[in-house]
C-alpha cells in the first residue's frame, strides 16, 4: 500500500515533527509513504474568506498533485474536509475537473480515520505515561463526522489515562481567519476552552488539527500554564512499550 502525505500548511511551516510522526506510524504498519514537493495550501483560507476563484485555482493544483496517488493522508481533519466536501463543489462546472476532484476527495483521509478504517488498526504499539484529554476540532467532528477514531487509538496507548473534556464539542476559537478577524471573541473562546482543560487535571491536550493545537497551545504558553499539546500522530509515534 502506498500513501501520499499531504502535510498541510501549519504542519509544514510550524510543526514538521507532526508530519514525521505520521510517516513513522504509517511505515510501522508497512505503508510506503511518498511526499510531493509540489503540494501547496488546500485553499481553505481563501475559500472561507470568499475568494472562491483563488480557492478554485488551489483545488485544481492539488488535484493535479495527488491525481495519481493511491491514498492521500493528512494530519488535519480541517484540510481533509476542505478536499472532500468543497473540491467537487468548486469544480462542478467542468465535468472533467469535477470527476478528477471527486476521485481525489474519495481517496483522501484524515490520519486516524485512515488507520482505523483503511488499515484496520486494532492494536497500537505506543507508550505515554500521563493524564491527557482530547479536543474535538470542529471540522473533523462536524465536517467529517470523526469522533471515535482518535479515541479508539488513544485508548490503546500504554500508560495513557484519558479524561473526558467538558464541553468537548465547543470550538476553541481558532476557526482559521476567524481568529484574526474576531480576535476578542476568539480569545474569550480559547480561554473558556483552557478552563475546561484544566478541570480535567490533564497534563497533555491531544488533538487532530494543528490549527486548534497551535491556538490553544499558544494561549497556554502566554498564560504561563504548563499543559503540553500533542497531535495524535505524535502520541502514536512514541512506539514500543516500556
Amino acid at each position: 500500500m502506498k500513501v501520499s502525505l499531504f502535510i498541510t500548511c501549519l504542519s509544514d511551516v510550524f510543526f514538521p515533527h507532526v508530519g514525521q510522526s505520521v510517516v513513522e506510524v504509517l511505515e510501522r504498519y508497512g505503508v510506503e509513504v511518498d511526499f510531493s514537493q509540489a503540494q501547496t495550501c488546500c485553499g481553505q483560507p481563501a475559500y472561507n474568506s470568499g475568494y472562491h476563484k483563488d480557492a478554485r485555482k488551489a483545488a485544481k493544483h492539488m488535484v493535479e498533485v495527488f491525481g495519481d496517488s493511491e491514498y492521500v493522508v493528512a494530519p488535519s481533519g480541517s484540510c481533509v474536509a476542505m478536499i472532500r466536501h468543497y473540491y467537487p463543489e468548486l469544480l462542478k462546472d467542468n465535468a472533467l475537473w469535477y470527476k478528477r476532484a471527486k476521485a481525489v476527495a474519495e481517496k483522501t483521509y484524515e490520519f486516524s480515520e485512515f488507520l482505523v478504517h483503511v488499515l484496520k488498526v486494532d492494536k497500537v504499539d505506543a507508550h505515554l505515561r500521563t493524564t491527557a484529554t482530547y479536543h474535538h476540532s470542529c471540522h473533523m467532528s462536524r465536517g467529517l463526522g470523526l469522533k471515535q477514531e482518535p479515541a479508539a487509538l488513544l485508548s490503546q496507548v500504554e500508560g495513557l489515562r484519558m479524561e473526558e473534556l467538558p464541553y468537548c464539542q465547543d470550538c476553541c476559537g481558532f476557526g482559521g481567519t476567524f481568529a484574526a478577524k474576531m480576535s476578542a471573541i476568539s480569545e474569550a473562546m480559547v480561554d473558556e476552552k483552557i478552563k475546561h482543560i484544566e478541570e480535567t487535571g490533564a497534563n497533555v491536550l491531544i488533538g487532530s488539527d494543528m490549527g486548534c493545537l497551535m491556538n490553544i497551545g499558544g494561549r497556554l504558553r502566554r498564560s504561563g500554564k504548563e499543559i503540553q499539546v500533542m497531535h495524535v500522530a505524535e502520541v502514536l509515534a512514541r512506539g514500543g512499550t516500556k
